[in-house]
């Protein structure tokens, strides 16, 4: 299920995909492998696997890559948590429409700083759009981490602005 809205999702960028694709955040060798039964979420064009794709679960640190490029210092916020991957370069995501919203969902809000500074639970998916407008109505948030309930797993990131 995919939501319209006035906000787009962006996926792990380009760059951080191809380091991701050798060593992950957590300073580990990737291991790529064939996804059986399809239905991973990927973070590289924000949509489910398909069976016999080539994919990768590595882990990710979205506020610190976001924080090395804007100069923020997310301290202890800092976190690095599993995300599936190509195993290979792919075209991105394609429409601009929000991605995994059929399930609930949480949308966390983080400053210029890169603090938290809350979040929201998302139960419907029709939702999601208007828990990003709420959190972009606070002019001090500059950032949403849009996440999984049940494993808090980044699925993307939304930024002020774009």
């Amino acid at each position: 299920m995919t939501t319209t809205t006035l906000y787009t999702a962006r996926p792990i960028a380009p760059r951080a995909l191809g380091e991701l694709r050798t060593t992950d955040d957590a300073g580990r060798p990737t291991a790529p492998f064939t996804d059986t039964e399809g239905g991973a979420p990927l973070r590289c064009c924000l949509r489910r696997s398909e069976p016999a794709e080539r994919i990768a679960l590595v882990s990710y640190a979205p506020l610190r890559r976001w924080a090395a490029e804007t100069g923020a210092a997310p301290g202890a916020y800092d976190e690095v948590g599993p995300v599936f991957i190509h195993a290979e370069p792919c075209e991105g995501p394609a429409g601009d429409v929000l991605p995994f919203t059929g399930a609930h969902r949480t949308v966390r809000r983080y400053s210029g700083r890169g603090h938290i500074l809350g979040g929201r639970l998302v139960q419907e998916p029709d939702a999601l759009g208007q828990a990003l407008t709420e959190a972009f109505d606070d002019p001090a948030v500059a950032l949403v981490h849009v996440r999984a309930v049940e494993y808090g797993c980044f699925l993307y990131e939304v930024r002020r602005g774009y």
